[in-house]
């Protein structure tokens, strides 16, 4: 019996060490074909592996194990193995010295540049930033900075800076635009930095001036029978109205350049003025020239006179408008007073006594009579005088002469 216990040992001993042992296991992870490759090989170095996976790597393709960059002609010397391919992609460089094709792997714009060996210098503006991740088709523009005068407060100041458009010059040097401050050029994205590298700030600042301005009243003229003929009195005093405007005067560095009126407001209207013109007829005498007289109205007016030959034109005519032969006596008065008081008795004082037979084509701008004379008895006048109407009050009286 022990003997054939020790024949069964022994065969389950040999069986046991005729079963082949199990193989390491490989990952390779190939992000950028999406796809995972898993492997059963005691090989251990990452070039025998990919060719062992049918996995060809470009130049600049990297390798990552577990995290971690690692040559590919080097063994791997620790359990488990899970390799990672960084596939290289398109980017564009673009700098001061024109642009430049190549192809990297890094994981940052930094990184693809130290790879590239291309030195930033001091001042140097990259975008996107040192720390973006890299993209397939990526740009990366390094530029490099330039010298600015900025005009500002009245001083010139040189500025260094690496900025593409106005306004990011201005806020790189500490000179962000406020409220209504504007540039010249404008720091809108789009505008570029001027080739003579100069940039003027222009401060702006706006106040608000309240500002009363009267309105003044109008004057409106009424008869009154109160008043005598030819005054005039106050029925009721005018009164100014006023109102408020709002002025928005914008100054730029310091000096006006614009006042605009935004609003006008009325406090207060204005009140009319009432004058109201004598319609009050009365009967007066006086004793002018010692010659007493019965007058209704007495008005200032300014004389002339005039014979048949001295009536202005190049012939001598007599004849006057209401068909009467001119002589001493009759006397001229513009149209429209004409058509109203032809017949009227006057008395001039230094003439005597007279009515209005004719029209005075000259007589106008001013109360004016033409004291009418035959050639033989002809004076000159040019004076004022005060002429008397004398009565009957006739039926339709002119209360306003002018």
């Amino acid at each position: 019996m022990k003997r054939y216990r020790w024949l069964a040992f022994t065969l389950v001993i040999f069986l046991f060490a005729c079963q082949p042992s199990t193989l390491p296991t490989a990952t390779i992870i190939d992000n950028t074909a999406g796809r995972t490759i898993t492997l059963q090989t005691d090989e251990r170095v990452p070039s025998a592996l990919f060719n062992q996976a049918g996995i060809t790597l470009a130049p600049n393709d990297r390798v990552l194990l577990n995290g971690l960059l690692i040559a590919i002609a080097q063994p791997i010397t620790s359990y488990p193995i899970n390799l990672q391919i960084r596939r290289a992609v398109a980017l564009t460089l673009n700098t001061p010295d024109g642009d430049q094709q190549i192809q990297s792997s890094a994981f940052t714009v930094g990184e693809a540049l130290q790879e590239l060996g291309y030195w930033l210098r001091a001042g140097d503006k990259v975008e996107p930033s040192l720390g973006s991740p890299i993209t397939d088709g990526m740009t990366i523009t390094v530029t490099s900075p330039r010298e600015l005068t900025v005009s500002i407060d009245g001083k010139a100041l040189q500025i260094l800076s690496s900025a593409r458009t106005v306004g990011e010059a201005l806020a790189e040097a500490g000179f962000p635009l406020l409220g209504l401050d504007y540039s010249v050029p404008a720091e809108a994205e789009r505008e570029a930095l001027p080739s003579d590298g100069q940039i003027r700030v222009v401060r702006v600042n706006e106040s608000l001036l309240l500002v009363q301005k009267p309105i003044p009243f109008e004057s409106d003229l009424q008869a009154s029978a109160e008043v005598p003929l030819d005054q005039t009195q106050i029925l009721q005093p005018g009164e100014n109205g006023l109102t408020v405007q709002r002025i928005r005067i914008r100054y730029e560095d310091g000096n006006e350049i614009s006042r605009v009126t935004e609003d006008e407001t009325m406090v207060r209207p204005p009140k009319t003025r009432l004058l109201g013109y004598g319609t009050k007829v009365e009967i007066k005498t006086a004793t002018v020239d010692g010659v007493e007289i019965e007058y209704w109205r007495a008005v200032q007016m300014y004389a002339t006179a005039y014979s048949p030959c001295r009536s202005g034109v190049d012939k001598c005519f007599s004849g006057t408008s209401s068909g009467k032969s001119l002589r001493k006596g009759m006397v001229g008065l513009r149209y429209d007073w004409y058509l109203s008081m032809q017949g009227q008795p006057l008395y001039i004082p230094g003439y005597g006594f007279a009515s209005v037979e004719d029209v005075c084509g000259g007589c106008i701008g001013k109360p004016w009579i033409d004291l009418g004379y035959s050639d033989n008895d002809y004076e000159q006048w040019n004076s004022w005088v005060t002429v008397y109407f004398l009565t009957p009050v006739p039926a339709n009286v002119i209360y306003v002469l002018e």
